[in-house]
């Protein structure tokens, strides 16, 4: 392994861990813009994190152990998964056959720490938003699961950097039905599990509306830091997934290939925040009916892979 390979690869997660929470302020100004408002600055995310990491957290009486280590747990998995996903089409640090299946797993165990952090407060008021959450991502992991299962097949591995360096332009040409199916209902998969518009408004405290919101209410301090900061590293993950299934980024010179991956994931936040901006939050009950359609393209987006 060469200097310039082994700079790559640390790179790749160092970019990640730095830019992460500057999606959440790129978000906060398209949105500000079409508003006509002025905005946060775009750096506000980092001075939130700094204020709550100087603050002492509270904890309730009620609470036990799993309240108190979910967040560490949380951020700890997520910053796994990021040394898992490439940036750049290159190969990533902890890169081996499977690692699709692993990172989606570190997912769940993401989320299954918000969830049983959140139900250890015995408030009833997050246990709703608990129970939530995990209903639509019972209905988001189907979708994530088939995707991979169509880029696996469509490029004959089983790994993020085997998959992304398997995306060309020829591939475009040829099976363009597969790759616009996979981003289609990565897209969907992407809102679902960070809690963006349509399904979940992460600006609004009210009741009938919060999903994800709920189950960090009684977070404080760095607790509530390091699951803000987990939020932000998800979403960077999911807009890099994103963006390794639609570009042939490979193509590129490396010395390239990696800025230009970090400006695509800028874009997919820029996006978020145009779709935030055009569209209003769904009901609750309608949001099972746009993952079930996440799942239909996926399902699409393997036959036309099985068929090649």
């Amino acid at each position: 392994m060469t200097m310039t390979n082994l700079a790559a690869m640390i790179i790749q997660p160092a970019s990640a861990i730095l830019l992460a929470p500057m999606l959440l302020g790129v978000i906060n100004r398209v949105k500000a813009f079409f508003a006509g408002r002025r905005g946060q600055p775009l750096l506000q995310p980092y001075y939130d994190l700094w204020r709550l990491l100087h603050k002492g957290a509270v904890y309730s009486t009620t609470t036990s152990w799993v309240f108190r280590t979910a967040p560490v747990i949380c951020l700890t998995a997520i910053i796994l998964a990021v040394f898992i996903v490439p940036v750049g089409g290159r190969r990533s640090l902890f890169s081996f056959n499977g690692d699709i299946i692993f990172a989606a797993y570190l997912l769940g165990l993401m989320r299954f720490f918000i969830v049983i952090g959140a139900l250890d407060t015995g408030s009833s008021f997050e246990g709703m938003g608990a129970s939530r959450e995990v209903h639509f991502s019972a209905l988001a992991e189907p979708a994530l699961f088939i995707v991979f299962a169509a880029m696996a097949r469509q490029t004959s591995n089983i790994s993020f950097s085997g998959i992304f360096a398997a995306v060309t332009p020829q591939m475009w040409v040829n099976n363009c039905a597969t790759l616009l199916l996979a981003a289609a209902a990565m897209l969907i998969v992407l809102l679902t599990e960070n809690a963006r518009i349509p399904i979940d408004d992460p600006n609004t405290h009210l009741e009938l509306t919060m999903i994800h919101e709920v189950m960090v209410l009684d977070n404080s301090g760095p607790d509530l830091a390091f699951i803000l900061y987990g939020a932000a590293l998800k979403l960077w993950l999911f807009a890099a997934i994103f963006v390794g299934v639609l570009l042939p980024i490979n193509q590129m010179p490396q010395w390239f290939s990696i800025p230009a991956t970090v400006a695509a994931v800028f874009a997919v936040a820029v996006f978020t925040g145009i779709i935030e901006s055009c569209m209003a939050r769904l009901r609750l009950l309608n949001v099972p009916n746009l993952l079930f359609t996440s799942i239909s393209l996926a399902i699409l987006s393997l036959v036309f892979a099985l068929r090649n």
